[in-house]
């Protein structure tokens, strides 16, 4: 459903945009009434926008806005406020408690997960070629329809492939379904439930779901509480950042909006990729050439590396250790600016985990996605359609920005090698898709990749088709494709200390 504006990316705009309107207004003792008041705002009359009840409604509206606000969800069984824990969020260096991604148990559809079941397609033909496939006798015929034993089927999909009208549906639960490393199963009440041990924070079941019952947390209240106060903010964007405010609107816009918002500096993400790029060209020659290590993974996908380290813990050595994008760009800005709070802009959910690591910490203040910034937009009235503020922005080259799309990575990389080392033949393997990642992975650990540089993107398309975006994976591919032919360099210099950072 990414790039299509359904009623949920609607819901989800809301919020954000009406927790940073008040964070940017309301004062310390207003704010506790300005965010009760949310609910109203968004479903404001006895009349329900979405549901069959205005009181569900507010009721999930509330527990969008703790997330929103970094909270966690309120019990179901106890009265609470929806700014209970309000005054130890409020502040400016405020991290996320786990879990990152949750789900809403009130908006939460139960939708059932893995049932065959027959529909009103059926004809009910002499063939019967459904009950014929059935290995269970799961499949009876009553009044001329067939209808499943749902005690007796053992979900193996013969009856659906044999059925000549497609009258055999297989309900999967969408949520379930856009997990790759089926991490999302049931509760006792039949709600879908995330379990945080393979969880790996990509955020697409949160895409997926058409009821929006899963929603991750958010820094959008905290961060505007440290550009209130007066620190020294500044913005790292990521290279998927164009197109994601309008095809027609350049980085250039984007930076002299973020400014009008209150940051003091914008800068390239992808002059980070720059370096990330030329260190694993030299780290794959010294590495894999050399015989030292039998393949290398890169490591700018948080989900990916995630994914490895837990369920292929014998792969670490193999895990690049390149320090990704967003920390090379933070790292710098710190060492030039060492009280600046840096927030990193991108497409990514996972971000926020990496971003919440003790060894990240220090370097990486704040993660906003490209959707939490629309509603920082919204809330300050910026409108791109008749925004006229430009301020330049060219920090790094194509090979860097191209790191936003899948195959960008390891194309850099190998470009460099071509460029730096001649002599040196690299393979080039890549993985989008969390369960296309682990079919690469259970390929490398068994030796059938050995010698290849491997990229793994957690979501399918890369980093354009982050939980965190705002168009379609197509438009917002597009649009990095362009801004990386109109790169001036298309390629970092082998010596690091030339590619320009912050």
């Amino acid at each position: 459903m990414k790039g299509l504006e359904t009623s949920v990316v609607k819901l989800r705009h809301e919020v954000f945009k009406e927790v940073a309107r008040v964070a940017f207004e309301a004062d310390v003792e207003g704010v506790n009434g300005e965010i009760e008041a949310i609910p109203y705002r968004i479903t404001p009359t006895e009349v329900p926008r979405y549901l069959e009840s205005v009181y569900r409604e507010r009721a999930i509206a509330g527990e969008r806005v703790r997330l929103a606000m970094g909270m966690s969800l309120r019990p179901a069984d106890k009265p609470v406020h929806i700014t209970e824990g309000l005054d130890q969020s409020n502040i400016s260096d405020k991290y996320y408690e786990p879990p990152l991604m949750q789900v809403i148990p009130s908006a939460c559809d139960k939708c059932e997960d893995n049932v065959f079941e027959v529909t009103n397609q059926c004809r009910g033909c002499v063939a019967k070629a459904c009950v014929a496939s059935c290995p269970r006798n799961a499949i009876r015929v009553e009044n001329g329809k067939t209808s499943i034993d749902k005690e007796k089927c053992i979900k193996c999909g013969k009856c659906k492939k044999a059925c000549p009208y497609d009258a055999i549906a297989h309900k999967i639960r969408p949520c379930s379904a856009a997990c790759g490393i089926k991490a999302i199963g049931t509760d006792e009440l039949g709600r879908a439930k995330i379990d945080n041990e393979k969880c790996v924070g990509c955020g697409q079941c949160m895409v997926a779901c058409p009821f929006g019952a899963i929603a991750d947390k958010s820094q959008i209240f905290q961060m505007i509480q440290a550009i209130k106060k007066g620190d020294y903010v500044v913005a790292e964007v990521a290279p998927a950042i164009v197109g994601q405010f309008g095809a027609d609107v350049p980085l250039s816009v984007i930076k002299g909006a973020l400014l009008d918002v209150g940051f003091q500096e914008v800068h390239e993400v992808a002059s980070g990729a720059d370096v990330s790029a030329a260190t694993e060209a030299k780290a794959f020659v010294e590495e894999v050439v050399s015989g030292k290590l039998p393949f290398m993974l890169t490591s700018c996908c948080p989900a990916w590396a995630m994914l490895a380290k837990k369920q292929f813990p014998q792969l670490i050595e193999e895990v690049s250790q390149t320090l990704t994008p967003m920390v090379t760009t933070a790292r710098r800005i710190k060492q030039k600016t060492p009280k600046a709070r840096v927030v990193f802009i991108g497409p990514c959910a996972a971000k926020k985990l990496e971003a919440s690591r003790a060894s990240v910490r220090s370097d990486v203040d704040f993660v906003l996605t490209f959707e939490e910034l629309s509603g920082i937009f919204a809330a300050k009235g910026i409108d791109f359609s008749n925004y006229k503020g430009e301020k330049s922005l060219h920090q790094a080259t194509g090979a860097g920005r191209g790191y936003a799309v899948a195959g960008g990575v390891a194309s850099a990389v190998e470009k460099c090698i071509r460029e730096y080392y001649p002599s040196v033949d690299v393979k080039i393997e890549h993985a989008e898709g969390l369960d296309a990642c682990k079919k690469m992975l259970l390929l490398a650990k068994a030796g059938k990749k050995n010698g290849c540089l491997i990229e793994g993107m957690g979501c399918p398309g890369g980093c354009v088709g982050g939980a965190g975006t705002n168009v379609s994976v197509e438009k917002a591919s597009e649009e990095v494709r362009k801004f990386v032919e109109r790169s001036s360099k298309p390629l970092p210099a082998k010596d690091l200390s030339e590619i320009e950072l912050p």
